[in-house]
């Protein structure tokens, strides 16, 4: 029953969670339910700068790195976006800032 409820309130967290426009940085974050199940999940909005993603194109461009984090998995990040938005255009690339 426990590890119900905890998959229960872990599927309660959206995988993608990022602003309708602008160029922003994001984060793939791992959550994990209390002594249960984890996923990772997309959060990006504008008060962190950085990060093409322009809804009036519907394309998204995910790209660069963190100086003090590092490299989150660009391709983790473009699937769970897809998944979100299936109509847009969504690229990678690691390089660029």
């Amino acid at each position: 029953a426990m590890a119900a409820a905890a998959a229960e309130a872990l599927s309660g967290v959206p995988d993608v969670a990022i602003d309708d426009d602008g160029v922003f940085k994001y984060v793939l974050v791992r959550v994990r339910a209390a002594g249960g199940p984890e996923k990772e999940v997309v959060r990006g909005h504008g008060w962190a700068e950085y990060h093409a993603h322009r809804p009036q194109e519907r394309r998204i461009h995910v790209y660069g790195y963190s100086v003090g984090f590092g490299r989150a998995d660009h391709v983790v990040t473009t699937e769970k976006l897809k998944a979100m938005y299936p109509d847009y255009e969504i690229t990678w690339a690691n390089e660029g800032y």
